[in-house]
């Protein structure tokens, strides 16, 4: 089975791993609620308009922050280039192990590392910047410093034209983003759970 086929069949089928990707999804988000920030994975009308704005046939290289259970990283690998990389950055080892053994595409590299080290993780992948980086990582509840530091690195990483892609729960990250990037738009999708805003940066002017 091709890496597009596999995405596709745990994305969109009630299969024996997406169901454990939700149990053990439910269970981290017990253990650590703040670190997840909802009980249920992102929804598909999520999904479709975070990644609205990717221009697929340009982008090579993509970097995810927080994949989880992979229920974004499938879709993007789904629609990505055969020559593309994506690059997933988790924090929680369980995910890690779950993404390594449940998505077998030689384009996906999970690394387990916090996003603070986005740079050197690029560059240990023979790249010093990225088309897109995606996030659902609760800004939110992360400290300042390491909120202002995973920000400003990414800005750093993007190549020009590039975007930074952004959900969250909450709209506390919003005044960081806007100083940070110079264009921010701003959306918003109710059909979530939890309802989610949507930021779309880009380090130059749109």
């Amino acid at each position: 089975m091709g890496s597009t086929e596999a995405g596709r069949d745990m994305s969109q089928q009630h299969t024996p791993a997406r169901t454990w990707s939700r149990l053990l999804f439910a269970r981290n988000f017990f253990r650590h609620p703040r670190m997840l920030g909802s009980i249920i994975p992102s929804s598909r009308f999520l999904i479709r308009q975070l990644l609205k704005p990717i221009d697929w046939a340009q982008a090579r290289v993509i970097v995810e922050y927080g994949p989880g259970v992979g229920v974004i990283t499938t879709e993007v690998l789904r629609r990505m280039r055969p020559d593309a990389m994506l690059i997933a950055i988790e924090t929680n080892p369980e995910f890690v192990s779950f993404l390594r053994s449940a998505i077998p595409d030689e384009r996906l590299h999970v690394v387990e590392a916090s996003a603070e080290a986005v740079d050197e993780i690029l560059r240990r992948y023979g790249h010093t910047n990225a088309s897109y980086v995606i996030s659902g990582i609760p800004f939110s509840t992360i400290p300042a410093a390491v909120r202002e530091s995973i920000l400003l690195k990414t800005c750093e990483v993007l190549k020009p034209g590039g975007s930074f892609l952004v959900y969250q729960f909450s709209t506390v990250v919003l005044q960081d983003l806007q100083r940070i990037f110079r264009y921010v738009q701003r959306q918003f999708e109710p059909l979530n759970v939890l309802p989610a805003h949507l930021f779309f940066c880009q380090p130059d002017t749109a």
